[in-house]
Parts: structure tokens; sequence; C-alpha cells
């Protein structure tokens, strides 16, 4: 905790305070170089039995300090000439600066030299071993790193006490290598604040983990090694590394083993369970996010009126824009609807206007029935589909024809990808803002993915269609309703899945993301709203 303060107040604070973290290639690598010091071993002697000849190696023990109030697990201790001496496992190489170390990684040490001579040890000297370029470097525990260390448990405890998240450093050189700047948004929160730099492409790295999706009914899912295998009595069918799988997605009736779902949540990868038509029915996480204030703040925002009224203006202003986006790029004809797409404009900004949650809804509902409307012109028709894919307006509960059998399947495929990143997030996808609370339907997850129905889950069907992936032996009508059939499905997901990986360019920060990371993203930036660390959320609107 003192050496992620004296690095950066605000890292200390989202780690410890609102227990956020973010594995990083860094911390991996960390853990890996710590893998032998982490095991304990050997053992400390008391002080008036420590003899001066003794040479002693203790790994991995905890020592405390009543007066300083800390507790620190020490990697190792060698005793030297009667003293005892620490030594902190690092990766990476030494650094060649007058002091021999940085500050957080001295500030470190000293904290565990206080705390050894507290227990009546003797201790003048501390050692940092790094890993990568086999060194060793001496730092002598001198009256100026101890007032530094003081300084840093003293700001530590303060920063405990308010409560309150320090500002994001500006345009800092330690933000690109730090393993939590895609949750702290250092220059996308100093963007909404000042509107004057330009974010650097900190947290768009790509994710190469996807979801695993698994539809086989009575499959096995189990754990081998780092692998999950995915079998059907008794033979494989499917594997794939844990390493690159980001949700496991079950379709159906298919069975897990307990050692596969307790390495799912150690890792924090949900599981998302659903119905063999695809109805969500819930996800399965560890022991859930760690950031109440987060949820606080959430809750405190839904009960109040205006807050919710000017979130819901914001998405619902976007979700017009964007599907007047998708008429104007994907109308086939000779003629682009000016007339409607003027419509949709005002309709767009009477949504800003808008003095309350049923004002707003009235204005979204007459702007998604002239939208609809006009959805089959963006559908392309052969002499095979013009019958099986006509279109005449949104029907659901059940759909009464192919096309809004994608429509309703895609929607409930965003509402799961919404709900399960929300609780990773931290959130609560129940508490809404726009769509209020009612039993069983997560509200936020609906909310947050209004503006995005149009560009994901409509684009999604467009693609399917006009491209041929799905075709009308594709689709199962029964009592007056149209489902998917089970290969339909798969290619329609794996549609969906492309257009996740899909990058775009973000109309305000100017560098490409991709629509799965750019969901996160959102909550993320909702979240510094609800915490009051910028004055606005601004909902994605493409250009």
């Amino acid at each position: 905790m003192l050496n992620a303060y004296q690095y950066c107040p605000r890292l200390a604070y989202l780690e410890w305070m609102q227990g956020e973290w973010a594995d990083s290639a860094d911390t991996v690598e960390g853990r890996y170089q710590h893998r032998h010091v982490d095991r304990p071993g050997g053992e400390l002697p008391p002080v008036d039995e420590l003899n001066k000849d003794d040479h002693l190696h203790v790994r991995s023990i905890t020592l405390s300090s009543a007066r300083l109030g800390l507790i620190a697990r020490m990697d190792l201790l060698e005793t030297e000439d009667g003293k005892v001496v620490p030594v902190d496992y690092k990766r990476g190489k030494r650094p060649h600066v007058p002091q021999g170390a940085y500050d957080p990684e001295r500030v470190q040490l000293c904290a565990q030299a206080l705390i050894l001579r507290e227990q009546g040890y003797e201790c003048d000297e501390a050692i940092l071993y790094f890993a990568e370029s086999k060194e060793r470097v001496r730092l002598r525990i001198d009256e100026d790193l101890i007032t530094l260390t003081h300084t840093a448990i003293a700001g530590l405890r303060l920063l405990a006490a308010e409560r309150r998240c320090p500002p994001p450093l500006d345009d800092s050189p330690k933000c690109p290598r730090c393993s939590l700047v895609g949750i702290c948004l250092p220059d996308e929160t100093q963007y909404f604040r000042h509107a004057n730099t330009t974010p650097r492409p900190l947290v768009v790295a790509r994710d190469e983990s996807l979801p695993v999706y698994i539809q086989t009914q009575h499959a096995k899912v189990t754990k081998k090694g780092e692998t999950l295998e995915i079998t059907l009595d008794g033979q494989k069918i499917a594997s794939a590394r844990l390493g690159e799988v980001s949700q496991l997605v079950l379709v159906g009736s298919i069975h897990v083993t307990t050692p596969c779902l307790h390495a799912l949540m150690s890792r924090e990868i949900p599981v998302s369970w659903l119905s063999h038509g695809g109805w969500f029915f819930g996800h399965t996480v560890g022991t859930g996010h760690k950031n109440v204030e987060l949820r606080t703040a959430q809750y405190a925002a839904s009960f109040r009126d205006q807050s919710c009224l000017d979130l819901a203006k914001a998405l619902v202003h976007a979700k017009i824009l964007n599907a007047r986006t998708m008429l104007r790029r994907n109308w086939r004809g000779p003629d682009k609807p000016a007339d409607l797409i003027q419509t949709l404009k005002r309709h767009a900004g009477h949504a800003l206007r808008a003095s309350s949650l049923d004002e707003l809804l009235g204005i979204e509902g007459s702007a998604a029935a002239q939208y609809f409307a006009a959805f089959s012109h963006l559908l392309k028709t052969t002499a095979d589909n013009e019958l099986a894919f006509d279109f005449a307006g949104r029907n659901r509960r059940p759909p009464s024809d192919p096309v809004n059998a994608l429509l309703s399947y895609v929607y409930a495929l965003l509402v799961r990808a919404w709900t399960v990143t929300l609780s990773a997030v931290g959130l609560d996808p129940y508490r809404g803002f726009y769509h209020q609370p009612r039993y069983g339907r997560p509200a936020l997850a609906l909310d947050m993915m209004e503006p995005f129905r149009p560009l994901i889950g409509d684009s999604c069907v467009i693609q399917a269609i006009n491209n041929g992936e799905i075709s009308p032996a594709d689709f199962v009508h029964a009592a007056g309703s149209v489902n998917l059939t089970e290969n339909g499905r798969k290619r329609f997901i794996n549609t969906f899945e492309r257009r996740m990986s899909l990058e775009v360019t973000h109309p305000l920060f100017g560098y490409k993301i991709s629509y799965r990371r750019l969901l996160e993203l959102e909550f993320r930036l909702l979240g510094r709203y609800l915490l009051g660390e910028i004055p606005s959320y601004v909902a994605f609107k493409t250009r």
C-alpha cells in the first residue's frame, strides 16, 4: 500500500479503498519472480537468541507494528553480524539513480526495517533484488528515508480517512505502465475536466481473450491443466486455453465440473447461463466486486429524479442519433430519406429538452416507430429472401417473423454482455436510471445498451441478412412465432462476436477501440460521473 501511495496516491486509493485490481504483464511477471520467496521457509529466532555468527534465511514472514499501524509480509530476511536485513524481490533491472532505487521501493523497504526495529531487531540496511539483472542494491535506513516513510504513512492514513479519490496524474509518464490505467482513466477524466488535451490511447490495448459459447446439449466442461475441455459422451469436441477465455457462455443443458468452476471463479472469468432458446438466466462469478463506493454512488443517484432524467436524456439522445446514422449508412435505394433523417434529428433535440421520464419515453417510442418503419429499406432483397425477410415493423414476445427473431435474439445477447460487464466493473445491473427497477429486469444494462442497439444489434441483423450469413432455412416457425435453429444461432453468434471485436474511432478521444473494450470504457466513465470526478456523462455517438 505504501509503495502504491508513493508511486501515485490515486493508484493506492483505487486498489486499497475501492478494491480495484487489474493484471498486466508486469504484475504477472512479478508474481512469477516471487514464486520462491512467497513460500514460507525458515524461522526468525527471538532477539535475545540471535547470535552474530548466525546466517539465517527466512522467507515470507509476516510482522506488524502497533505503533506504526502497519503489517508487512517480507519476502526474505537475512541475518548478518547479529543484524536483520530485509530483502525485497523486484522484477526488471536495477535503475541507475543516485539513491539506488526509486522512492516507492525505498519507502516500502524502510517500513519493513522500522517494523523490525520495533520488534527489537537491529536493522540498518535493506536490500532490493532485481530479478532480470540479478543485482542486489543495498539501501541505508537513514533519517531522510525514515522521514519520507513517515510522511507516506501519514498521507495514506489521511487518504483513507477522507474517503475521496485523488485526481489523476496529468499526462504523467507513470500512467502507461500502470496496470490500473484502464480503470483509472487518467487522460479521459482530465479531458472531461479541462477538454484541452487529447487522451493517449492507454486503455485500448487489445484483449485477446474471447467468450467461449457452448450450445451442444449435454456437453461437459472440465479443466485439464490450463485448458478447458468440452466433451460429449466422453469424446473431446473442443478445447480452449484458460488464459484466452474472457467468458464462458452456456446455452441449454451443459454440465460444468466443480474444479472447473473453481478455476474460472479464481480467475474472475464469469459463466453465463442461458436457456436452450437463449433466455439469459444469470451468471456465476467469484466473490463479486469490492468497490462499495461505486455502488453507493449509483444507488444515491438512482433516487434523485434529476440525475435519472439527465442520464436518460443523454442515452436516448445518443440512441436516436445512432439510429439516424444507421439509416444514412445502410439505406438501399437511389435516394436517402431526407425527411426521416431530419425528423430523427428533431426527435434527438426534443429528447435533450424532455422534462420527465414519461415525456422522454414518448419521444423515444415515436423515433423508434419511424426508424423501424423504414428498417426494411436497409435489408438486401433477392428473389430467394424477399418474402422470408419481409419486415413491416417491430414485434416481440414472441417475434412473428425472421427479422424480429434476429432483433430479439441480438438484443438478448447485448443484455447478457452488458450485465456481465456491469458486474465486472462493480455496478449493480439491476438498479437503473431510465428503466426503473422491476423484478428480474437488469435495468442499468438496458439503460446502457440503448445507444448501442443500432450500432451493434441492428448492424448485426443487417450484416447477417445482407451478406447471406443467415438464410430462411435457419428459422423454425411454430404457433405464430419464429426462432433461430441451433445452426442459425451458431452463425449469428459468430456475426455478433465479430461486431464486438470491430474497432471504431472514438468521436471524443480520437483513438481506435473495439466495441468489446468500449463497453467497459462506457461503464468506467459512468462510474467517474457517479463519483463526481467528471461533470457529466456523455453517451457514445458514432460519427
